[in-house]
């Protein structure tokens, strides 16, 4: 049985790859394989975020999944 982090990033890998997105790990990024590509785990001297979303080979934005009712402060 997956764990609940695992489940939750295989829920969101599909839904953003429903969205369009290719989903891809920092291991093996190749921001030329689609039009937006979301990078799982990305190192970043702030953080870490769960995905960096990049259109065109540009950052865009980032997401970070925490469970419901989990506060967002300091993320």
């Amino acid at each position: 049985m997956a764990q609940p982090e695992e489940q939750a990033r295989e829920n969101i890998d599909a839904l953003l790859e429903r969205c369009g997105w290719r989903v891809q790990d920092k291991s093996s990024v190749n921001l030329q394989a689609a039009r937006g590509v979301a990078v799982r785990e990305l190192s970043f001297s702030t953080g870490e975020p769960d995905y960096t979303l990049f259109v065109d080979g540009k950052a865009i934005g980032t997401v970070e999944a925490k469970p419901v009712g989990h506060s967002l402060i300091g993320v």
